[in-house]
């Protein structure tokens, strides 16, 4: 009966071993046992659902907004280092761009994944707008920014005074006043 019972503890002993080491905490590909949130995919998770209930993007995520230096001083340029513009055409807060269709392929909107966007060093009150095809346009004061599709390097700013209703935005948000680049 004492060979019966030891044999039954072996087994539960061994039986334990094994759930335990099924657990969500190993990784049988690699053979280590880490903690589930020490990977990068469940930190992303843990931190994701760690949030206070904000829609801020978190603090490591690029801006897509900031300041650069340029030929007309410090303005707004998107996370690139590209020049951005206010268009004469659109109205501070109306939620809505008239840049669309042959307009947006040379002045493309300068465009976010989160309704709040992260920018920094931009003092006018930033946000978004829902364009026609659904997609976010980040605003600065209201009004819809957008790149130009001549600037080839972060700093152009060959889209200044461009037909007298493009501007390059200042990082209060209002328009840049100065000579034109082009026409």
């Amino acid at each position: 009966m004492k060979k019966g019972i030891g044999c039954v503890v072996l087994f539960g002993a061994v039986g334990l071993a094994a759930l335990t080491g099924c657990g969500p905490s190993s990784t049988p590909a690699t053979g280590s046992s880490q903690p589930a949130a020490s990977s990068p995919a469940a930190s992303s998770s843990a931190g994701a659902g760690a949030t206070t209930g904000s829609t801020t993007p978190a603090p490591a995520a690029a801006p897509v907004l900031k300041t650069g230096s340029t030929s007309l001083g410090t303005i707004v340029v998107d996370g690139r280092g590209m020049s951005v513009y206010h268009f004469d055409k659109d109205t501070a807060n109306t939620g809505k761009s008239t840049c669309n269709a042959g307009c947006a392929a040379l002045w493309p909107a300068v465009k976010a994944t989160s309704s709040t966007p992260a920018a920094a060093g931009v003092t006018g009150k930033v946000g978004t707008i829902t364009r026609d095809d659904g997609s976010l346009q980040v605003t600065v004061n209201g009004l819809p920014v957008y790149t130009y599709g001549k600037d080839t390097a972060a700093g152009d700013v060959q889209g200044q005074g461009v037909g007298g209703v493009w501007w390059a935005v200042t990082p209060a948000g209002d328009k840049v006043a100065g000579a034109p680049s082009g026409y």
